[in-house]
């Protein structure tokens, strides 16, 4: 049985629409982490600037807040592209070993997975920068006799352990890339 000009086509054209969208939900979640990222920065520049020791631990406290929503409300798309590249990877071997396909039927589950490892990259760098704060803020001096203060405020970001969490576990770039190295060898 082979499949008909129009068939290969149809099959062509849904996996091109299939990833392009979940390109495209890869690159919103790429976008609000780095919203993420651009939000620690600005903390840092904050504090660097004209903010009063005594604010410091407060407005650390709303960075961590807006980044735990939005981690909870993003981790479920999340998820789902864990999912997706989970059985993309599997996928792509069986297109090789078994059914022999061209180099060209491969890019679109390719670029599907690069996109994903991606944005999970892009996700734990979040948790990364928000890893060194606490030496940062340690580094900054914020005049005579804050020493103690400034002490306080720092053991505080560092017990805060904020970042970008998927189901309660801080998300790391350790465990993204131990994570992407242990399913590719499962499935090779």
């Amino acid at each position: 049985f082979a499949p008909s000009a129009a068939m290969r086509a149809f099959h062509a054209s849904a996996i091109g629409v299939f990833s392009a969208v979940i390109l495209c939900l890869s690159y919103a979640i790429v976008c609000i982490c780095r919203s993420l990222i651009v939000m620690v920065d600005a903390f840092c520049c904050d504090v660097v600037g004209a903010m009063p020791l005594e604010n410091v631990a407060h407005f650390w406290n709303l960075t961590q807040a807006v980044q735990r929503k939005t981690s909870v409300d993003v981790e479920k798309c999340l998820l789902a592209l864990c999912g997706t590249l989970a059985l993309s990877i599997p996928l792509l071997v069986v297109d090789v070993a078994l059914l022999g396909a061209r180099t060209a039927h491969l890019l679109p589950g390719f670029l599907v997975s690069c996109g994903i490892i991606y944005v999970l990259l892009v996700a734990a760098t979040v948790s990364e920068k928000c890893g060194r704060v606490p030496a940062f803020v340690n580094a900054v001096s914020l005049g005579p006799g804050t020493e103690r203060a400034r002490q306080h405020t720092v053991d505080y970001i560092a017990s805060s352990a904020a970042g970008f969490y998927v189901l309660d576990t801080r998300l790391t770039t350790a465990m993204v890339v131990k994570m992407t190295y242990i399913w590719c060898i499962v499935v090779v």
